[in-house]
């Protein structure tokens, strides 16, 4: 296998910072005999801290108990990378996931939910003006992340299967490949996707689309980020999952995002990013100096808790999540029959929390819903937000099953259809003034 070189995805500042010496020894207590004597870091005694032991108590009845000794890993700092336990069971869980080809040359790091890997890893490459490859419509963290760097967006559309790699290659086709050997050129530098239930659309990128995606990466020299906190709610047996490109990555170009919050709790803001390990040596050189470590208590709960459940058990719970999700997107589906066909469009969402909807009878939503749908009890996000160009015309919406009853879907739908037809008929009223005066 060809050894890759990273300086090309790396920004000026990136490449400028060092580690911090006190992180670098702090990193060394792991190694250091039982009876050493550490007088380096400044971390606070234990005995000051206010909490001793505590218990969670699980949905089944089981109580998850932590030990002093277990509250004192709570409360303490913890090394940069991550808690030791709970960054061997990721690497494990990855590996059997995705048995990616390059493991020996890859690493993981714990981060506050998959968006602040995100954060760290498009801050470690972006310039001002940079050229950016991102699917459309895109998830809007993402784009919030890109945003102050004035980037010049290469949209990359997408439908039902995903992201389209013609597309990607139309969006590419003012460079030839060679011009990622340029330190001058203006290429691209990453293709950013959420290949699995994308955010907004629910699509599933399928494993071919996604195999001819890398092979263009790879011709072009791009490094792909791989956003994927919807893995495990793809409506579908486990067997016919697509390849992750974590799995298909061969060359060591993919950065990949996953979380816990989709899956066991957002608010313990427990992420995990996988990749090449002079990427993630740059993303926990960022993470140190701006965090210094991911909360100790977070990953203490859900380390303990994926030792309670083991393999088979994070395997069940996760068949209940996603089967939880698929009744829910059935029941949105069923309330959208009813209530919009004949005013909208809409693709079945392969897995995920969303339904991307076509107003195609409006040519824009923005004012619809910012102005009006209040008054109709039902709110829901214009598809502007998920654009690179908020500025233009969009006729989309996306809706939201995850946390509502299917009686709230069936009365939020019912007042998204009259609002839509009073938004038809405003529409053509202007119109008719706009010709006739």
């Amino acid at each position: 296998m060809s050894q890759m070189k990273y300086d090309r995805f790396l920004n000026e500042i990136s490449r400028r910072r060092e580690p911090s010496l006190l992180r670098e020894l702090f990193s060394l207590q792991v190694e250091a005999p039982e009876d050493a004597v550490f007088l380096m870091a400044g971390m606070p005694n234990p005995d000051t801290f206010p909490l001793v032991e505590g218990s969670l108590t699980l949905r089944d009845g089981r109580a998850l108990t932590l030990s002093p000794k277990k509250m004192v890993d709570c409360l303490q700092y913890g090394p940069t990378p991550g808690y030791p336990p709970l960054l061997k069971q990721l690497k494990d869980l990855t590996q059997r996931l995705h048995e990616p080809p390059r493991w020996r040359d890859s690493d993981v790091v714990v981060t506050t939910g998959s968006q602040s890997g995100l954060f760290m890893a498009m801050e470690m490459m972006m310039s001002p003006n940079d050229y950016v490859l991102i699917e459309e419509p895109c998830y809007t963290g993402a784009i919030s992340i890109l945003a102050p760097y004035s980037p010049r967006y290469l949209p990359v559309n997408s439908d039902s299967e995903g992201m389209i790699p013609d597309s990607l290659k139309a969006a590419l086709s003012r460079w030839r490949p060679k011009d990622a050997q340029d330190p001058l050129s203006d290429i691209p530098k990453f293709i950013y996707t959420i290949p699995t239930a994308c955010n907004p659309t629910g699509a599933v990128t399928s494993e071919e689309r996604r195999r001819e995606i890398y092979k263009t990466a790879c011709e072009y020299n791009l490094l792909i980020l791989e956003d994927d906190p919807y893995y495990f709610l793809q409506f579908m047996d486990e067997e016919k999952f697509p390849s992750s490109y974590l799995r298909l990555d061969t060359e060591g170009r993919v950065l990949r995002f996953d979380s816990f919050s989709k899956i066991i709790a957002s608010g313990l803001r427990v992420g995990w990013v996988t990749g090449p390990q002079p990427l993630i040596r740059k993303i926990n050189l960022h993470k140190g100096a701006s965090v210094i470590s991911s909360a100790s208590m977070s990953q203490v709960v859900v380390n303990e808790l994926l030792e309670m459940w083991g393999d088979e058990g994070l395997r069940k719970h996760v068949r209940e999540v996603r089967r939880f999700y698929h009744t829910q997107r059935d029941a949105m589906l069923l309330a959208a029959e009813k209530h919009l066909s004949g005013l909208c469009e809409w693709s079945v969402p392969a897995g995920g929390m969303f339904l991307w909807i076509k107003v195609g009878r409006i040519s824009d939503t923005w004012s619809m819903v910012l102005e009006r749908a209040m008054k109709k009890k039902v709110m829901v996000v214009p598809g502007q937000g998920f654009m690179t160009d908020s500025s233009s015309l969009c006729q989309y919406l996306r809706l939201s099953f995850s946390a509502n009853t299917p009686l709230n879907m069936e009365k939020g739908l019912c007042g998204l259809a009259q609002l839509i037809r009073e938004e038809i008929e405003l529409q053509n009223s202007h119109q008719f003034l706009q010709k006739w005066g």
